[in-house]
């Protein structure tokens, strides 16, 4: 198969990636390369798929790996990367991503992730792509206070700008299933973590303060609640999520969509995490364990933007897909310092 996989300089997309390359596809990648965060890092990402596609052989003639360096705003862009090749899936990761770099620099989601992702959208129609599986957040869950976190739960008090953004995608994604048919699949990651990571995710900034002797900033004394997930675990759904278009569902009796995670469209959003959240202090407490090095500590309050707890139901997608993660956290942060440690990321550059 031929799969387009935008943000493939970013840690999912990294990862789906590579994935996708060793199980013998062709991949087609796309991602700005911006300054967010690090770009040695992503240029490192993509060096490593580059030397993983060298050792594949071509696929009808064609390299089985090519990569596409814009913005997803650029119209012109994203139409001639879907006019140049045939894609049987569209895995789209890209976004400005971040919750406390929405609050200050605002505009560059609209651009990001309403703007690219309207051009995605509108690629996907007149291409008629057979399904697109796309990146939403546990952050739409917002002021929701049951947990664990449903795809059938209410999510209409976004308390970040990324949040909204991504909520409009879902909105978006299912417009464009209305009205055009197409199969849209909305994934909803609850914290991501593992080598290669992000390093504004708050897993990496405590490796790089512990290890440099820098104090690290506790939100909320330590008190927050977050399903950290591994990245091999999402990997998996992601792919297994992106081969399934989504279907129709029936009807109520009054004609409305049956559920809000689905839809009379081929619309379909699940969440994907861990469903065991744990405490930040308790969090920190293994990562020292795993580098060594006790943390200095600095306690803050709950800052702007921020949820108290992240957890996820995840019956849907196992129920769907068979899919639960299978990684312990002790075993998912021993994976990722051994490669934080083997890259020494804390010095300054790769």
């Amino acid at each position: 198969m031929t799969y387009l996989v935008t943000g493939t300089a970013g840690f999912i997309g990294f990862h789906v990636a590579s994935r996708l390359l060793r199980e013998g596809h062709t991949v087609i990648g796309f991602d700005s390369v911006n300054d967010y965060y690090r770009v040695d890092l992503k240029e490192a990402r993509l060096a490593s798929l580059n030397a993983l596609a060298e050792g594949l052989p071509a696929a009808a003639g064609e390299p089985r790996w090519k990569f596409y360096r814009g913005n997803l705003e650029d119209s012109g862009l994203v139409s001639a990367v879907f006019s140049s090749h045939r894609f049987d899936s569209v895995i789209h990761l890209a976004a400005q991503a971040g919750v406390r770099y929405s609050i200050t620099n605002p505009r560059a989601y609209a651009a990001s992730n309403l703007d690219g992702f309207l051009n995605v959208l509108e690629e996907c129609r007149n291409h008629k792509i057979p399904h697109l599986a796309y990146a939403s957040s546990s952050s739409v869950y917002g002021l929701n206070s049951k947990v664990p976190f449903s795809e059938t739960d209410p999510v209409d008090h976004p308390v970040s700008l990324y949040a909204a953004t991504k909520r409009a995608n879902e909105l978006m994604a299912h417009t464009y299933a209305h009205l055009y048919g197409l199969p849209v699949t909305g994934m909803r990651f609850f914290t991501v973590y593992g080598p290669w990571g992000r390093p504004d995710m708050a897993y990496f900034k405590f490796a790089e303060a512990i290890t440099s002797g820098r104090e690290i900033e506790i939100y909320n004394h330590g008190d927050l609640m977050r399903d950290f997930t591994y990245i091999d675990d999402v990997v998996k759904a992601v792919i297994m999520i992106a081969d399934r278009p989504a279907l129709p569902s029936a009807a109520s009796g009054t004609g409305s969509p049956v559920s809000p995670d689905r839809s009379t469209a081929p619309y379909r959003v699940y969440n994907i995490g861990n469903s065991d959240p744990v405490r930040l202090d308790a969090f920190i407490s293994t990562l020292e364990g795993l580098l060594g090095v006790e943390a200095k500590k600095k306690f803050l309050p709950m800052q702007a933007g921020d949820v108290y707890m992240t957890a996820a139901d995840t019956v849907s997608l196992e129920r769907d897909f068979g899919w639960k993660p299978s990684t312990p956290l002790s075993e998912g942060l021993r994976e990722f310092t051994q490669w934080y440690k083997e890259k020494k990321l804390w010095q300054q550059s790769l």
